[in-house]
């Protein structure tokens, strides 16, 4: 599954569905005030580092495909700027997802650009070296196998191409009853720490990357060789 399990709390969803924290997470990213408050308060990370690393869609050229998984809601579709003429493959596992996918591309004027894709991230339904850029926004905590999205993210970028995203990482124990709530609500996987994305990556040829952690969230960036 390209999430963790269904949720074992009544009212939350489970990744495979649409679940109520999808929702609250969407609407912190749109609004960035008040959500950067929430952020800086709930897990101390400041959100204008999510609108930065999203920008990195925008600088694609014209004929470039960008794979972004999970899309969920499609918050990352920020960075996508109108007539790029850029394929823009939005994946994930649920269907509910797509579909707020492809409302905020129509809303935002880019749904020209915008393909929906069911897809598990363990098994992606991509050919190899397919993609120019990967991004994974808050995806990789949720994976009930983060290893094994990360060496299949890798796969289908093509030499030259980036992979970049966040995650809420494992190194900090402050956080820890946070990723505790987490795992017992099925809203989380295992996660990993800052030393096993650098080596997950290494093993998979990317290269150049750079981890900033911001809060209880890294940001990271590598480049496939």
């Amino acid at each position: 599954m390209i999430r963790a399990a269904v949720s074992r709390v009544p009212g939350l969803g489970g990744w495979s569905d649409d679940p109520l924290w999808a929702s609250f997470y969407d609407w912190t990213v749109e609004h960035p005030r008040v959500g950067g408050a929430v952020w800086r308060a709930g897990i101390q990370s400041d959100l204008r580092l999510l609108y930065r690393a999203a920008a990195e869609i925008g600088r694609q050229p014209a004929g470039a495909r960008i794979l972004d998984i999970p899309c969920g809601g499609g918050v990352a579709l920020r960075g996508l700027r109108p007539a790029q003429d850029v394929e823009y493959v939005a994946a994930d596992i649920a269907p509910a997802m797509l579909e707020r996918t492809m409302r905020a591309a129509e809303k935002r004027g880019v749904a020209d650009q915008v393909t929906p894709q069911v897809a598990d991230v363990g098994d992606l339904p991509f050919a190899d070296d397919s993609f120019d850029l990967v991004v994974t926004f808050t995806g990789l905590h949720c994976f009930p196998d983060p290893a094994r999205a990360v060496i299949e993210m890798a796969r289908v970028l093509r030499p030259g191409g980036v992979l970049t995203g966040s995650a809420l990482l494992n190194d900090r124990l402050r956080y820890l009853p946070l990723r505790q709530v987490g795992r017992l609500a099925g809203l989380l996987g295992p996660g990993c720490t800052t030393d096993d994305l650098e080596g997950w990556f290494a093993g998979q040829g990317i290269a150049d990357v750079v981890i900033e952690r911001s809060g209880a969230i890294g940001y990271f960036r590598g480049v496939k060789r």
